[in-house]
């Protein structure tokens, strides 16, 4: 009789993204060529690949900015291509995503930042939630005391930061990080990169995250997808794709 101590227990969880045989091009360049991923929940996976290689086109397909070719996507269970608007906006509001160029509207107070995704999304809020709201997420990235500012008044750290709250205050299940650290200095690389592993914790977020920055990764990454010629070429941790052989694996961590 096998001792229970032996009993391997299968996580049958349902993925929280699920893309199978994903394929997008624009003309006559092909991007995506049969894309698979599985994101599980509480997980952070990096999709690791060159300029150009297709990492952005995959989250855009992922959150419908895109519509893809071939093959399905799946968030939360639903399946994006049979989405009308209605149910796209719905999954929109459990899916944050984070620009590279942060997004913040350039004429609204950072409390008008936040405000705006609430007010759309969440038609019942009451005045004192969306204010309670506004002032827990930004304390939880270090800026409360910027309520009132401009995002033109803040520092590029600080934008991203309030762009990361702004993502949070919907309190989203899912979310979407293109290139989180370009243009910013090593020691504030490193505060985003902390700050987003922190949120994954304290918000039980399940996250994609694009990036060449290579600090960032080893920082956040519980699993590592190499994109290469359109697919998923290789999958697993930092320490497993760093001892691998494969020159368009190895070419990452040299």
């Amino acid at each position: 009789m096998q001792s229970e101590s032996n009993i391997s227990i299968i996580d049958t969880q349902e993925p929280v993204i699920k893309i199978t045989g994903l394929k997008k091009g624009f003309g006559n360049r092909v991007v995506l060529d049969g894309f698979n991923l599985e994101l599980k929940r509480g997980e952070s996976v990096v999709v690791l690949g060159r300029s150009g290689s297709g990492k952005s086109v995959l989250i855009k397909c992922v959150i419908g900015l895109y519509k893809a070719d071939e093959g399905e996507i799946f968030v939360l269970g639903k399946k994006i291509s049979e989405l009308d608007y209605e149910g796209m906006d719905k999954i929109r509001a459990n899916v944050g995503f984070l620009f590279q160029s942060n997004a913040l509207y350039d004429s609204m107070t950072v409390r008008e930042n936040l405000e705006f995704p609430m007010r759309r999304h969440l038609k019942n809020i009451s005045p004192e939630d969306v204010e309670k709201r506004i002032i827990e997420t930004l304390t939880h990235v270090g800026l409360a005391h910027t309520i009132e500012m401009m995002p033109s008044e803040l520092s590029g750290g600080m934008q991203k930061r309030i762009a990361l709250a702004r993502t949070l205050v919907l309190n989203p299940e899912i979310i979407l990080y293109d290139e989180p650290t370009t243009g910013l200095d090593p020691v504030t690389g490193k505060e985003i990169s902390t700050l987003m592993t922190e949120t994954q914790r304290l918000y039980n977020t399940s996250s994609i995250i694009i990036s060449h920055d290579m600090k960032c990764v080893q920082r956040t990454a519980d699993r590592i997808a190499v994109l290469v010629d359109g697919v998923c070429y290789a999958i697993g941790t930092y320490n497993e794709l760093e001892r691998s052989n494969d020159e368009k694996v190895k070419q990452f961590f040299e």
